[in-house]
């Protein structure tokens, strides 16, 4: 059974940082690209960025270029979202997915997890 546990999250004045991550178990994810969503409240989700899991390759949503940086550590299973400067708009649950490389980077999701919130007090 995959699982896609993510944490880190928390609440952060903002210009601060958080870094999330995502613990992912039951399956190889050789073939996939893991990514982040996020989703306020009243809002649809948001692409926020991916991570190839064998080459590392790096995608991110505009709006999210040069604050937010994905990586992932192979050894240990797990993908990470730093967060610096903060701003109350990405106030969200932040959600963590995966889904096949050969899928669309910003929309398919094979296997997503729980969630975890981000607040960000201005």
């Amino acid at each position: 059974q995959v699982q896609l546990v993510e944490s880190g999250g928390g609440l952060v004045q903002a210009g601060g940082s958080l870094r999330l991550s995502c613990a992912a178990s039951g399956r190889t994810f050789s073939n996939y690209v893991m990514k982040w969503f996020r989703q306020a409240p009243g809002k649809e989700r948001e692409f926020v960025a991916a991570i190839g899991w064998s080459d590392g390759s790096s995608y991110y949503a505009d709006s999210m270029k040069g604050r937010f940086t994905i990586s992932r550590d192979n050894a240990k299973n797990t993908v990470y979202l730093q967060m610096n400067s903060l701003k109350p708009e990405d106030t969200a649950v932040y959600y963590c997915a995966a889904a096949h490389k050969d899928a669309s980077v910003e929309t398919a999701i094979d296997y997503g997890g729980q969630g975890t919130q981000v607040t960000v007090s201005s």
